[in-house]
């Protein structure tokens, strides 16, 4: 039986790229995560059409990921804020930048270094695992069928899994 995992069980990564995964809507992202928060700081930042960046605005803020705050009357101006929804992609920003520096850019050419604010050293984002805080690495991992999946996908996916693993020697 073939199963449409998108349409019938769809996974979380393919539905975050659906909702947010163009350029544009990541880079407005990063630049509220930098401070910027008004119009025309994201337009004059990104170099983007006014018409672009009220779109995605519009999207991200239908999507719960910002939200906006009146600052100004007559004429009524909008700040656009993160809110929790949108602060929890920080991890997922923080892993980017750290896979596109080690390897899309020269080593000593990054153009953007992160400092803990608490003790002032460079840091970068890692993953370590919510129950016991190892670090979390592709061969420490392995993904199962979540309870919201219907037994005809959680069959199929473990098929995949099975093969998988057959496939790999393991």
């Amino acid at each position: 039986m073939l199963i449409d995992f998108q349409h019938e069980a769809p996974c979380p990564i393919a539905q975050l790229l659906d909702l947010i995964g163009e350029r544009w809507s990541f880079l407005i992202i990063r630049d509220a995560f930098y401070g910027i928060r008004r119009f025309d700081g994201f337009q004059k930042h990104l170099g983007i059409s006014k018409k672009v960046l009220s779109t995605r605005l519009n999207t991200l803020v239908e999507a719960g990921i910002l939200h906006k705050v009146l600052y100004q009357h007559s004429p009524d101006r909008y700040e656009y804020r993160l809110t929790a929804k949108g602060r929890e992609l920080f991890p997922v920003l923080l892993t980017m930048m750290r896979w596109g520096n080690r390897w899309l850019v020269e080593e000593g050419e990054q153009t953007v270094e992160l400092i803990h604010a608490d003790c002032g050293g460079k840091t970068e984002g890692r993953l370590v695992c919510s129950h016991c805080e190892q670090p979390v690495t592709p061969a420490r991992i392995k993904a199962v069928p979540g309870p919201g999946t219907t037994r005809e996908v959680a069959q199929a996916f473990r098929q995949i899994i099975k093969k998988s693993n057959s496939e790999a020697g393991t």
